[in-house]
């Protein structure tokens, strides 16, 4: 079943004459819910990277991977998806529920637009559960205190807390491994992360360019290394392979052919790890 009541305590307004980083991102997946300063960043970004469509979707593949990873073979049927995103289609309730129509899903985003649609994120089978909150991974506290947390998910059972494309909007002044390990006390032993970052290890001067594009258009951009992405993952344990391009975790896990033919191409870090 689905939680048609959605709360938001953050501003609801959309202000569409500044870049945000959904929309560009909508934008790059081919999506319809973006405006025209998201697509004049989108489009100097990928001038330095030509292939930022094509990374986009590979990270959006990972995504359904993880989900069939963790229901299929880790037996996790609940999620707190954070950084949610526009809705497109192989969003994390539909992955799951393919498999374990039980399945529950929380899905949380600070952007008004992803507010606006997010009747579709809660179109649950009748067996299963979703909610959305409107909120931002700044202040964890108000996502893990939300009441919907409580009523959707059983916190006595493993939960996957999925980080996918969004701890790159966090400086390292903003704590971000606190705000992690916050979330993962939150949670029961057995519990997953799912992380995936964009790097500048694969091209720096390219992904330089994306920093400082990011930045003039007032969005908050870090790239991280492979190690300091793996650092993320402190208090877990890494699954198999462990730290991958986005593109080389798992391709047998796919149900479709992906456009990344180099694992390399696609600049992000991926991994799962496992709470003890």
């Amino acid at each position: 079943m689905s939680d048609n009541t959605i709360d938001s305590e953050l501003p609801t307004e959309i202000d569409i004459t500044i870049a945000h980083e959904a929309r560009v991102y909508d934008y790059w997946l081919g999506g319809k819910d973006n405006y025209p300063a998201d697509r004049a960043l989108g489009d100097v970004i990928a001038e330095h990277v030509p292939t930022i469509k094509t990374m986009a979707r590979a990270n959006r593949a990972f995504l359904a991977r993880a989900v069939r990873y963790l229901v299929a073979e880790a037996g996790v049927t609940q999620f707190l998806d954070i950084g949610t995103g526009i809705p497109t289609a192989g969003n994390t309730h539909e992955v799951a529920q393919q498999l374990d129509p039980a399945a529950r899903i929380v899905y949380v985003d600070k952007d008004p637009i992803v507010l606006a649609h997010a009747r579709a994120l809660m179109n649950s089978t009748p067996q299963g559960r979703t909610h959305f909150i409107h909120a931002d991974l700044h202040n964890p506290s108000s996502i893990l205190a939300h009441r919907a947390i409580g009523e959707t998910l059983d916190r006595a059972e493993p939960i996957a807390i999925m980080l996918v494309a969004i701890m790159m909007y966090f400086r390292d002044s903003d704590r971000p491994h606190e705000i992690i390990t916050e979330l993962l006390d939150a949670v029961p032993s057995g519990s997953y992360l799912v992380i995936t970052h964009p790097t500048a290890d694969f091209d720096p001067e390219a992904m330089a360019g994306v920093v400082a594009a990011a930045e003039a258009s007032g969005i908050a951009f870090n790239p991280r290394s492979e190690s300091d992405t793996a650092a993320l993952f402190e208090g877990t344990t890494l699954v198999d392979p462990g730290i991958t391009p986005v593109a080389a975790w798992r391709p047998d896990l796919t149900d479709r052919p992906t456009a990344v033919t180099n694992a390399d191409s696609a600049w992000y870090w991926a991994g799962i790890g496992r709470k003890p």
